[in-house]
């Protein structure tokens, strides 16, 4: 009796896999439609690694911005206390200065925060 009841439970369990197959199937081709409908491709791995190389080359870009506001606020503060005799005042504020400058580069890189806004006169001159 015990043999029946094992076949019995090796048939189930085989229904049970063709059953979880099939949908895996389904699955797939419902998830390429809609990745053809929205206009994606899967290229394989070539997309990802251009993704992942887009991603690096504008973090290097921001991180780089970040940087150069510092150093240049910092090299204009040492120059300002070298030539004025301020020492270490200037070279404070300017590096302050020089961080904010970066992080509002940054920010306007990232798209977070707009350009400056034209006034009307700027415009009018622009367009001449």
């Amino acid at each position: 009796m015990s043999d029946a009841r094992e076949n019995g439970d090796r048939d189930k369990q085989q229904t049970n896999e063709a059953a979880l197959s099939a949908r895996l199937q389904r699955l797939n081709v419902g998830l390429g439609q809609a990745r053809n409908r929205a206009g994606l491709t899967s290229d394989g791995p070539g997309a990802d690694r251009a993704t992942t190389a887009s991603g690096y080359a504008r973090g290097f870009r921001l991180s780089s911005e970040l940087v150069a506001g510092v150093l240049v606020g910092a090299g204009l503060g040492w120059l300002i206390d070298r030539g004025l005799g301020i020492s270490p005042w200037g070279l404070i504020v300017f590096l302050l200065l020089g961080f904010a400058a970066g992080v509002l580069g940054i920010m306007r890189s990232a798209g977070l925060v707009a350009g400056p806004a034209l006034d009307d006169s700027t415009r009018e001159n622009r367009d001449k």
